[in-house]
């Protein structure tokens, strides 16, 4: 029953139905007709309203907010979106790696810190995480280090054995994994973790001058991390506690910030640094290349319908606007496809066209049909064509992400530097940053890790690795898990 006050509920096509209780029946107690299109519009769309989960990043929460230039840093890049006093819309999505979409937010596992610029140049997204490095530096080994992460084909269960098998296998995730088992491995919550963009990117100036840039988020709220006791307590009482949490917070009016920082190398030092830059398992230190602020990003708008919103986004980091390119980092140049490929299987090939996902700039594009095509085309549809359709301007939109290079084409690992290892900032990051608490946290993080069905052959290299990382630390590590 409703009142001229009430919205009357309506079909998908914007039709008043009269029930949103009973079906259509012959006579009370008879059968449902076939012809009642509306419980049968209801039952449809049930059974489809599920999309696939993302791969990795499956389980996540999000809001929108804003990003404002504080700072000048128009001598590095001409990108509008991070010229003086620029302000810019932005969504973000926080994420994990590895659980599924019911997954509980406080399993240990890197955080996914994804930003949606609205730029008025187009979308520009930054795929980031809350670390500065990752496990890997080269995509052949991503499918690989994904599945290792998640189910086993047998039972389907999550195998600590399966991770260490991967990572003692493959030395580079060294920094990562120590990284992962310290205290940063479970934030407290999304509010309270910094975020990175750990790829190298190129920013290019108004002159066309090219410098090497990472990007650095840093959490206005301060870091705060849980304990692995705190962590397991939660999964078990509030699943969601870091989707939870972000909601309550900007609906109480407490929005969360973060300031953005650079690192910038100019771009003829990449060539001689004593570190590869390139390198998506090492840091740049800052006493090297220090940080320098440009501004500070806000969130302060939830969702008002997630499936729409948050589940439906979609990041890549092939969306760059003038004056913002990619660099030779191998694990970038993957993701710069592997994303936009992602999204045409899970969402559809128009899924640019999703609300979210739309630029607030014109677009002008040739694309053309496909499923779930709503925004209108006109002709010409080809290019190039003489019927004033659009056309591309090089002068005033040059290709920013070009650099010079040269050599046999071959399958090799990255050229090794001066101060180029696997293990040496790992062991900077035990020794130089952590303190004794949180150095005795790591190894009581490793050692409940390792007892959690870890095996042999695999249980001797994860001694043997943690022993490359650090003597000591592996040394205590390896008593710890015998010890019983």
């Amino acid at each position: 029953m409703t009142s001229d006050n009430n919205k009357p509920t309506t079909t998908d096509a914007g039709i008043p139905v009269a029930s949103d209780e009973h079906s259509l029946t012959v006579g009370p107690d008879g059968p449902i007709v076939m012809h009642d299109h509306y419980l049968i519009e209801q039952m449809a769309n049930f059974n489809r309203e599920r999309i696939p989960e993302r791969q990795p990043h499956a389980k996540g929460g999000g809001a929108f907010g804003r990003f404002e230039v504080t700072e000048d840093v128009s001598q590095y890049t001409r990108a509008k979106v991070f010229q003086p006093g620029a302000r810019t819309d932005v969504l973000i999505r926080f994420s994990t790696v590895a659980g599924e979409r019911g997954s509980p937010d406080t399993w240990r596992d890197p955080r996914g810190f994804s930003i949606k610029f609205y730029t008025s140049e187009g979308n520009y997204d930054m795929v980031g995480n809350n670390t500065p490095v990752f496990f890997i530096r080269d995509p052949m080994k991503f499918q690989h280090f994904i599945r290792s992460q998640k189910r086993r084909a047998d039972n389907h269960l999550r195998d600590h054995d399966m991770q260490w098998d991967f990572w003692t296998l493959s030395p580079e995730s060294a920094h990562q994994v120590t990284w992962l088992m310290g205290d940063r491995g479970i934030p407290r919550t999304w509010r309270h973790m910094n975020g990175y963009s750990s790829h190298t990117y190129m920013w290019a100036n108004a002159q066309g001058e090219k410098f090497w840039v990472k990007y650095h988020f840093k959490t206005d709220q301060g870091i705060e991390c849980l304990t692995q006791e705190e962590a397991d307590r939660l999964a078990g009482e509030d699943g969601d506690y870091h989707t939870r949490d972000l909601f309550e917070a900007i609906d109480r009016g407490e929005h969360p910030s973060w300031t953005l920082y650079m690192q910038i190398m100019p771009f003829a030092e990449a060539e001689t640094y004593r570190y590869n830059p390139f390198d998506l398992t090492k840091v740049w230190p800052h006493d090297d290349y220090p940080m320098i602020k440009v501004g500070k990003l806000t969130l302060d708008r939830n969702p008002t319908d997630y499936h729409t919103e948050i589940e439906q986004a979609a990041f890549e980091p092939n969306n760059l606007v003038p004056g913002i390119g990619i660099s030779p980092d191998r694990m970038l140049i993957g993701r710069v496809f592997a994303y936009a490929d992602a999204h045409r299987a899970r969402l559809g090939v128009n899924y640019k066209q999703i609300p979210v996902n739309s630029p607030q700039s014109p677009v002008h594009s040739y694309s053309k049909d496909g499923a779930m095509r709503v925004q209108n085309v006109s002709d010409p549809v080809y290019a190039p064509n003489s019927k004033g359709g659009p056309s591309a301007d090089g002068e005033r939109y040059p290709t920013d992400s070009t650099w010079e290079t040269s050599g046999n084409q071959m399958r090799s690992a990255y050229t090794l530097r001066r101060d180029d290892d696997d293990y040496g900032q790992a062991n900077k990051l035990i020794n130089e940053v952590m303190d004794d608490a949180a150095r005795d946290r790591l190894v009581a993080n490793v050692v409940g890790h390792v007892k959690g069905g870890v095996q042999e052959p695999v249980l001797s290299r994860v001694f043997e690795y943690w022993r490359n990382i650090d003597e000591t630390i592996g040394r205590r590590i390896e008593e710890g898990v015998k010890q019983g």
